[in-house]
């Protein structure tokens, strides 16, 4: 990727937290929400949002369901408004684990920290 594209994924990273905080669904509201990456084409015509979720990946795809269906029309105009872009790019939510193998990872290092200890 280049510099542009990665600045402008840095962006709409940015833009898409704001706007999951702004939402009233309740499926999105209802977990803790975290925009993992977001990857850009090339030419700025589409963007993949990974999203995870505190609660688990079922709460992430969820809350994805929610976000490419009725949202995603509302967050493509308010990102294209916001970032004053020429051409904003088509938006899809895909469902993250990561911070559910993140705490995973956190837990089974403690219990391996607190074995060592003994």
């Amino acid at each position: 990727m280049g510099y542009r594209s990665d600045r402008t994924a840095e962006d709409i990273k940015r833009e898409i937290t704001a706007l999951v905080r702004e939402l009233k669904d309740p499926r999105v509201t209802a977990s803790m929400l975290t925009v993992v990456r977001v990857e850009v084409a090339h030419d700025l015509s589409f963007a993949k949002a990974y999203i995870s979720s505190l609660g688990g990946i079922e709460e992430a795809k969820e809350a994805c369901k929610a976000l490419n269906g009725n949202a995603k029309g509302y967050m493509r105009k308010e990102i294209g408004l916001r970032l004053s872009l020429r051409k904003t790019p088509d938006l899809r939510f895909i469902p993250d684990d990561s911070i559910e193998k993140g705490i995973e990872l956190f837990a089974k290092l403690n219990t391996t920290r607190k074995k060592d200890e003994e």
